[in-house]
């Protein structure tokens, strides 16, 4: 496991530097698992949603305000989506869909948005019910790159794990969180089901 950087030292000169990091580790990385079970994965985020988030990091640490640069390298970020050769293997938990950032609005805009990509020929998206019975023990989001890499991201710092056998047992909980898990038209429709209700919400809120 490597040192952690704690996240305002990584991020004394900004939120774009980072995001421009991580443009390069995915560059390199061809099959990507990764389990979200409270927000929205980065590479599927739409503009307003990455924008409420940067702008939380960017207040919650006290770093420098370059928000609007750092949500345009996540957006460069998200082409890897598209690029034929690559794999990206998202879970997220049915709560994902509900977390409210940034209001009623966006939520509703990026529900439309996983819908957009949800046939990406490069993506498979699946959802952990919300009733499901969980096969393991809940665990924290992480992002496994490749087989070789887990990366996990604390309040304070992010995680870069390495070892085999931490890898061994990172795999084994997203396999049976994905048994556990709906993909395909059953996974769809839990997102249209979101997208319902903010849109239903988004009305309430406006008349």
């Amino acid at each position: 496991m490597d040192q952690p950087v704690p996240w305002q030292q990584r991020l004394s000169e900004g939120t774009a530097p980072v995001q421009e990091e991580i443009i390069d580790q995915y560059r390199a990385v061809r099959n990507s698992r990764s389990w979200i079970p409270t927000m929205i994965w980065g590479t599927l985020q739409t503009h307003a949603y990455a924008s409420v988030i940067l702008r939380q990091v960017v207040d919650f640490l006290g770093t420098p305000d370059d928000v609007e640069a750092g949500v345009a390298a996540r957006m460069e970020r998200q082409q890897v989506l598209y690029e034929p050769g690559r794999h990206f293997d998202v879970l997220l938990g049915e709560q994902a869909l509900y977390t409210n950032i940034g209001g009623p609005a966006v939520m509703a805009g990026q529900m439309d948005r996983l819908l957009d990509d949800f046939d990406q020929p490069t993506l498979r998206l699946g959802i952990l019910p919300r009733t499901a019975q969980m096969p393991t023990l809940p665990v924290n989001a992480f992002n496994l790159h490749d087989n070789t890499r887990v990366h996990v991201e604390l309040v304070s710092s992010g995680l870069d794990i390495t070892s085999p056998d931490e890898i061994a047992l990172h795999i084994k909980a997203l396999d049976l969180l994905n048994q556990a898990a709906v993909h395909g038209n059953a996974a769809r429709a839990l997102i249209e089901q979101a997208r319902t209700h903010w849109r239903r919400t988004t009305t309430v809120h406006t008349t």
